[in-house]
């Protein structure tokens, strides 16, 4: 059964067997809802006052404008509304000006479910996602300096609830007791684990400490 805090989703795209497909996707995750769609940016404009939207699942081509323009005028609507750009566009001008409109991640149609879910999840806390062909092109196409601008930063930000994750697992939390904790699935701390550790790019739980001490990402006195 849904809980009243799940993850409420709005799917934009003139496809709309791409809409059908996301709706399918979503209606078996018990975090994520799927409340509303629209083929073109007025409708989707127009609907979303009336709807509880945390998360805009947007393509770019759009047949009355750009998901560009739209994430711009979303985001000046209701700027808490997390733009997630699901597109075919791999133009690195494209995901540059995604992301100074405010879009939240970028990611490819291409790219494989899981890492969608992963993607939707991690924009709802507030978190930055690129998938990984779209971090391969940037790292393909800038420099060190650029990208660092681009990401808009240049060092590991851990969202709130990674950061409350990350201290639950220095404490020797199990996944099992983390999520009883925090009121979330067992399968969104593992969502937020992986994110953890390949944000902090360490591949144990000992180097992911000695990172999180070194970083002062949490407090070894406690």
């Amino acid at each position: 059964m849904k809980k009243l805090n799940n993850i409420k989703v709005m799917v934009v795209d003139d496809h709309q067997l791409i809409i059908d497909g996301m709706k399918s996707l979503l209606q078996d995750e018990e975090d994520i809802v799927f409340v509303g769609s629209a083929n073109t940016m007025e409708e989707a404009i127009n609907q979303i006052d009336g709807l509880q939207v945390d998360v805009v699942l947007a393509d770019i081509s759009m047949p009355d404008g750009s998901g560009i323009d739209m994430t711009r005028k979303l985001k000046e609507l209701n700027p808490k509304i997390q733009v997630l750009a699901l597109t075919m566009h791999e133009d690195i001008s494209m995901i540059r000006k995604m992301i100074d409109v405010g879009a939240s991640g970028y990611i490819l149609k291409r790219t494989n479910m899981n890492e969608i879910l992963e993607a939707i999840r991690v924009v709802a806390e507030g978190g930055k996602y690129l998938g990984r062909d779209v971090q391969a092109i940037l790292f393909n196409n800038l420099s060190e300096k650029s990208l660092n601008e681009t990401l808009g930063h240049s060092s590991v930000v851990l969202t709130t609830r990674e950061n409350e994750i990350l201290n639950l697992i220095s404490k020797e939390l199990s996944n099992e007791q983390i999520a009883s904790k925090l009121f979330i699935s067992e399968r969104t701390v593992e969502t937020h684990r992986r994110n953890i550790f390949t944000k902090t790019n360490t591949k144990s739980l000992v180097g992911l400490i000695k990172f999180a001490i070194k970083n002062g990402l949490i407090d070894e006195s406690k």
